[in-house]
């Protein structure tokens, strides 16, 4: 295991009608007028919005508001948020959604106090400084709720790309997990394969000796794979969209992270797919998966072959190890493909002519410099391959 530093300081409100005491944790973590960001239409319909601003105005705490994020956010709404909080002297962001509100919203905190374009963070600087942050989650995914991440995509060359800091972990998590009933199955579906890709891109390290965090991995897939499962068959399942939830931030909050080399391959290449094409984060996924660890398998093999024994249930092959570890890659996408998830080019909507176009842009595009992998060092050539796994 690897020295490392650990330091995970958001406040976690997890239960039915938390979301009513939101703004009492805005008042307790400092903040005196709020930009509330949010999506669509969703939060307005079921009154989640409402009972939000409610809870500020009970606490005397103004706010202004920015919607309209979207998807795959973009970073043209983050440089309209930027300017409002100015404008409006905002010293709190508080975000009500799913990832790509969270994520829209740590970009803005972030850019409010910096001088130059936020964007600089996105090609690499660390963010030290940002507005505080609180949260409001409606999906178990991304688990941004409990991270230092942030990803967005640039509307100019539509390159998505993250940036991290430690600045940019929420303050407090409302964590309601029935604000989760009422997703669209697809949506279920794709979350809970974000959250399976946040552990398998942790789990694939050249980093010896983490029995630890390996096993907490294992542990969160399995219970993934038995609530995913659990959730899709009865989406009122409380008690298994509240396993779900903590899960879904336990996958990225580093706490399965730390002390080892991670990977991330996964996520690059997905991020060319949403990108180009819009598609959901979690369906890209759900595509790229199998074929980037099917295209890594022979880096080691005994770490493909132990996933597949201990969460999958796959008899281990001694003689032939890797037909055990390709067993439990194929197990995976019948998983994947059980809860909906697509399978290919063709149901994701992407088109092989862009192949090539997409592994350029994914080794090279916006100050990359030729390469992408923590497990595995992979150049454009190899992205293309694994590309052409997925049609």
């Amino acid at each position: 295991m690897e020295n490392f530093t650990f330091y995970a300081p958001t406040y976690f409100a997890f239960g039915k009608d938390t979301e009513n005491e939101t703004g009492s944790y805005v008042k307790r973590f400092g903040g005196k007028k709020v930009l509330i960001h949010y999506g669509g239409g969703s939060v307005i319909r079921s009154g989640l919005l409402d009972r939000v601003k409610k809870s500020l105005e009970a606490e005397a705490i103004p706010y202004v508001e920015l919607g309209g994020v979207m998807p795959n956010p973009r970073s043209g709404l983050v440089y309209e948020g930027i300017d409002l909080c100015r404008k409006e002297q905002v010293d709190f962001i508080l975000a009500v959604g799913g990832g790509s509100t969270i994520d829209s919203a740590k970009a803005i905190a972030a850019g409010v106090p910096y001088d130059g374009d936020f964007w600089d963070y996105y090609q690499g600087k660390v963010v030290n400084e940002a507005l505080p942050i609180g949260t409001v989650l409606t999906i178990s995914a991304a688990g941004s709720e409990g991270s230092p991440d942030s990803v967005i995509t640039k509307e100019e060359g539509m390159y998505k790309r993250g940036a991290t800091g430690e600045a940019l972990r929420a303050k407090f998590t409302i964590m309601n997990p029935a604000l989760t009933q009422t997703l669209p199955p697809f949506q279920t579906a794709c979350g809970i394969t974000d959250i399976m890709a946040h552990l398998y891109e942790r789990y694939l390290t050249n980093t010896k000796e983490v029995e630890c965090t390996d096993r907490m991995i294992e542990a969160l897939m399995l219970t993934m794979i038995h609530e995913g499962t659990r959730a899709m068959e009865d989406p009122d399942n409380y008690e298994a969209r509240a396993n779900i939830m903590w899960a879904g931030m336990m996958a990225h909050n580093n706490s399965c992270g730390v002390g080892r080399s991670q990977d991330w391959t996964s996520h690059d290449v997905e991020h060319e797919l949403s990108a180009l094409y819009d598609c959901a984060h979690g369906a890209g996924l759900a595509v790229v998966m199998p074929a980037v660890f099917t295209y890594n398998l022979q880096h080691d093999v005994m770490r493909f072959a132990k996933v597949a024994v201990r969460v999958w249930g796959c008899q281990m092959d001694f003689d032939h190890p890797e037909r055990t570890a390709a067993e439990g890659i194929e197990a995976l996408r019948r998983f994947l493909t059980s809860i909906g998830m697509p399978a290919n080019f063709k149901e994701l909507g992407a088109d092989e002519k862009d192949i090539e176009r997409m592994a350029h842009s994914c080794c090279y595009g916006d100050a990359r410099t030729g390469t992408i992998g923590g497990f595995v060092s992979l150049d454009q050539k190899d992205v293309e391959n694994i590309y052409r796994l997925m049609v």
